[in-house]
């Protein structure tokens, strides 16, 4: 079954947490460059689902900017397409499908992509689920249609998790999908939680904690809630990030009088320092080839740099404006997302690492923690505006902008989790 753990995680989620909580509510603004026109019909016989399945289809393709949506209606079967017709209507692609119940009680929901162009069909999907996973399922198929229409990986069906405060007395650490429906609570406290970072494999999230009265780093398994303390040094215990490889961490420890990086075993164990330096080295993100880029006062104000996985020699990335902090590395390692503060503003911008280019991505004034979509192409931030804290997402283009909210509490520190098979 596609996306099997994913399914698996988000069931033993919602049984832990006793049902979805509040949700999110998405503003869209803005279209993204030479849009993909598809038709999207209505699926024969969905009603009998839990959730409209080419609902939920249309509001992915429209949220990800690439699609210009064109109305079909409803289509009852998936044979004998007039291609022609639908071509006149300005749709290059047609996606219908189908839902059924089994005896079993799982839907069944059958799919199919037609190139209205070249005529012919471009992809099919048959997927048979417990009516629990039917958001997942239209999220699988909403990837399909971004992946046959633009080369590149939807990340629909990944999940994002985030920080939800209410009152400075109050906070979880919330699972959602990536529209940021199907929340689910992993952790509650009455103490902060901050920096949430997920493993690669997508089945665990490191973060800190102060329950303790002290900044810790635990790691939590999110199927089984196992949690595992992997830094309780001396000072402060920060900034947990996940090693490619999924068997470490890098870590921000005060231990030795001022903040430096060290990497840690997953299990807490071979706590090892990688850079060295007489200032604040901090927030370390690992590349995909395994080097890290990290916030250091080195220069005398703070900075990007960037050095090998093990240590050695730092060397800065950033050069303009006097604060640069919280380097994210895009999964394909070409893009740098970061916040900086210019002209009294904290502001999310995007260099591209090969040529050294800037752009700014944002137009808030108080920006805080980005985190890339697995395939590259959007960035997850908090941000600020009339006094609440919420979370937005904008293409590395710039083009395509949304913001994430709730009726109630702030929500801060979002990341974006992995793909998952």
């Amino acid at each position: 079954m596609k996306n099997l753990k994913l399914a698996i995680l988000s069931a033993t989620l919602a049984l832990a947490a006793g049902g979805a909580l509040a949700q999110m509510r998405i503003e869209i603004s803005g279209v993204g460059s030479n849009q993909i026109p598809v038709a999207v019909a209505g699926f024969a016989d969905e009603n009998i689902a839990p959730q409209q399945i080419s609902a939920i289809i249309k509001a992915d393709l429209e949220r990800s900017g690439a699609f210009k949506l064109i109305d079909a209606g409803v289509i009852t079967s998936m044979s004998n397409i007039d291609y022609g017709n639908w071509k006149a209507k300005g749709a290059d692609a047609l996606v219908v499908g189908t839902v059924a119940k089994s005896a079993a009680g799982d839907f069944e929901v059958r799919y199919k992509l037609f190139d209205t162009v070249k005529q012919s069909e471009l992809s099919q999907l048959n997927v048979a689920r417990a009516p629990q996973f039917t958001r997942l399922t239209a999220h699988n198929i909403a990837d399909d249609v971004y992946l046959k229409l633009t080369g590149i990986r939807g990340a629909f069906s990944t999940r994002i998790a985030y920080v939800k405060e209410y009152d400075k007395r109050h906070y979880e650490l919330l699972v959602a999908d990536a529209d940021g429906e199907g929340e689910q609570m992993a952790l509650r406290s009455n103490e902060p939680i901050i920096s949430p970072s997920w493993s690669p494999d997508g089945t665990k999230v490191a973060y800190v904690s102060f329950e303790q009265k002290k900044p810790v780093v635990y790691v939590q398994n999110l199927i089984n809630r196992a949690r595992t303390v992997v830094a309780n040094e001396k000072g402060s215990n920060s900034s947990p990030v996940w090693a490619p490889t999924g068997n470490k961490l890098a870590v921000s420890l005060s231990k030795d009088g001022h903040t430096q990086i060290y990497t840690v075993n997953a299990d807490g164990g071979n706590l090892k320092r990688v850079s060295n330096s007489a200032g604040i080295d901090s927030e370390a993100n690992f590349a995909p080839d395994g080097s890290i880029y990290f916030m250091s006062d080195r220069s005398g104000g703070p900075q990007i740099y960037r050095m090998n996985g093990d240590g050695g020699e730092a060397k800065r990335v950033t050069f303009t404006g006097n604060y640069n902090i919280s380097p994210r590395v895009s999964a394909d390692g070409k893009t740098l997302a970061y916040i900086s503060r210019r002209d009294g503003n904290y502001q999310l911008y995007a260099m591209d690492l090969a040529s050294g280019q800037e752009q700014r991505l944002s137009d808030s004034t108080d920006d805080q923690y980005p985190s890339f979509a697995p395939n590259g192409k959007y960035i997850m931030y908090a941000t600020q505006a009339g006094g609440r804290k919420s979370l937005a997402v904008v293409s590395v283009d710039g083009r395509v902008k949304q913001r994430l909210t709730t009726q109630a509490g702030n929500i801060k520190e979002p990341t974006w989790g992995p793909f998952m098979q």
